[in-house]
C-alpha cells in the first residue's frame, strides 16, 4: 500500500514555469527515448514502481500498463505539468507533487512514501539533481531486495543549444539577477555511471549512451526546443523583461554557430543505465 500525505510545505511551492503544449511541440522527439528505456526492463509483471519527474503522467500510464505493475507512484515538481495527470490516476496509478532534490529518509520526495518499490523508474529528470552519487545511494535504499532502478539523463550540455545558453546566463545583467544560480551539470560518464553503479552493490547493469538525430524544420526550433527544458529554468528566476532579454540574446548567439537554410540536424545524446540490485 502506497501512504500519501502531502505536506504543507508543497503549498508554498513557487508557480511552475514548465508549459505543457510548450514540451509537447516536440512530443514524438521527447517520448521515443521513453520506450527505449523500457525496452531495457526486463518483464516482471505485479512491480511496485517509482517514477521520478512524471511530467503530465501520461508516459507514467503506459509504462503502468505495459510493465503491468501492481502500483505505481509519480512524482513531479510542477504543478502545470501534474494537471493532465488527474485523468490518469486510478486505484493503483497515483500522481503527487514533489521534489526530487529532497533526499530524507523519512520524507523523500517531501512526500510520506511507504517503501520499498521494486522499479525506480526516472526519464529525462534526474538531471536537474546535483550530486549524483548521493541521489543513487538514496534511490537504491529505496529498492526492494532484488528492486531495479531505469534511468535516463539528457548529455547534450556541450552542443551550442545547451552551451549557449549556460555562458549567456554567465553574463551580466543575467549573473546578477540569478544571485549565483546556474543549472546543475550533474550528469556522469557512461563509465563512471557503471563504476558507481557497482559500488553501490548493483548485481546487474547495463549503461549506454546514444544519439537521437532529430530533423527540425529551421533553426528556429532549437530555440523552441529549449524554451520547453532548459531555458524554464532561467524563466523560474528572472523578471519577464529580463528572460525575454537573455532569450533573445541566446537566440542570436545561437544562430551565430548554425546554418541558416533548414532543415537543421539536431543531434540529441542521452544517457541510458538500468540495473538490479
Amino acid at each position: 500500500m502506497l501512504i500519501l500525505t502531502q505536506p504543507l510545505f508543497m503549498k508554498q511551492l513557487p508557480q511552475s514555469s514548465w508549459n505543457l503544449a510548450q514540451y509537447e511541440k516536440f512530443k514524438k522527439e521527447r517520448s521515443q527515448p521513453f520506450w527505449d528505456l523500457l525496452a531495457l526492463i526486463p518483464p516482471h509483471p505485479k512491480r511496485r514502481i517509482l517514477d521520478l519527474g512524471c511530467g503530465s503522467g501520461e508516459l507514467t500510464q503506459q509504462a503502468h500498463q505495459r510493465l503491468e505493475a501492481r502500483e505505481t507512484l509519480g512524482i513531479d515538481s510542477s504543478d502545470t505539468m501534474l494537471e493532465k495527470s488527474h485523468s490518469f490516476k486510478n486505484s493503483s496509478l497515483h500522481f503527487m507533487q514533489g521534489d526530487i532534490n529532497i533526499l530524507d529518509e523519512e520524507n523523500p520526495f517531501g512526500l510520506k512514501i511507504q517503501g520499498p518499490f521494486d522499479l525506480i523508474l526516472s526519464n529525462a529528470a534526474l538531471q536537474w539533481v546535483p550530486e549524483h552519487e548521493r541521489i543513487f545511494l538514496f534511490l537504491r535504499n529505496l529498492l526492494s531486495e532484488k528492486g531495479e532502478i531505469a534511468i535516463q539523463v539528457p548529455s547534450n550540455y556541450y552542443h551550442p543549444s545547451h552551451r549557449i545558453a549556460f555562458e549567456m546566463a554567465e553574463t551580466s545583467p543575467f549573473k546578477e539577477a540569478l544571485n549565483g544560480y546556474r543549472p546543475p551539470q550533474s550528469v556522469l560518464a557512461p563509465e563512471a555511471y557503471a563504476q558507481l553503479l557497482y559500488h553501490l552493490g548493483f548485481q546487474e547493469q547495463l549503461v549506454r549512451q546514444q544519439v537521437y538525430p532529430h530533423f527540425l524544420a529551421s533553426r528556429e526550433d532549437i530555440v523552441e526546443w529549449i524554451k520547453g527544458t532548459w531555458l524554464t529554468a532561467y524563466k523560474e528566476r528572472l523578471p519577464e523583461k529580463l528572460y525575454d532579454l537573455l532569450l533573445a540574446n541566446y537566440q542570436k548567439a545561437l544562430f551565430a554557430e548554425l546554418p541558416e537554410q533548414g532543415p537543421i540536424f539536431y543531434p540529441f545524446k542521452r544517457t541510458f543505465l538500468w540495473a538490479r540490485r
